[in-house]
């Protein structure tokens, strides 16, 4: 099949929203669902190692670190209300304890709200998809 009818076929093709957020959540390609969206922690492949999508043009910026701090931060809030109406440690426990769990929960996020974000793009066609 030539470029120009794959090009052709993509601009035709329908592109529902659920199916590709999802995919990209589970750091799969947003159309096959079977490559890998991810290269390393927060490197998005040139194209898809299965159905050839180039993946290239993607921008997600700074959106997934948004949604990631907005997630986290709520989460955070209500633990550190629920620690300390319960147990009431001292301070240096609880300042020590969130902000591990503060991190590693930023941390195991942030590639999830990317490949949500990049799912989210190829579905609408936002930038060069």
């Amino acid at each position: 099949m030539s470029e120009l009818a794959i090009d052709a076929r993509d601009d035709s093709e329908e592109r529902p929203i659920k199916p590709a957020i999802m995919n990209g959540m589970r750091l799969k390609c947003p159309r096959c669902g079977e490559g890998k969206l991810l290269h390393s922690y927060l490197k998005v492949n040139d194209e898809c190692s299965n159905c050839g999508l180039d993946l290239s043009h993607q921008r997600a910026d700074d959106g997934p670190a948004y949604l990631t701090i907005l997630i986290v931060g709520h989460l955070m809030g209500f633990a550190l209300h629920i620690a300390w109406v319960t147990w009431r440690p001292e301070p240096w426990v609880m300042a020590l304890s969130m902000s591990v769990i503060a991190v590693v929960g930023a941390l195991a996020i942030l590639p999830v709200m990317k490949g949500l974000i990049v799912g989210y793009q190829w579905a609408k066609r936002m930038h060069g998809f």
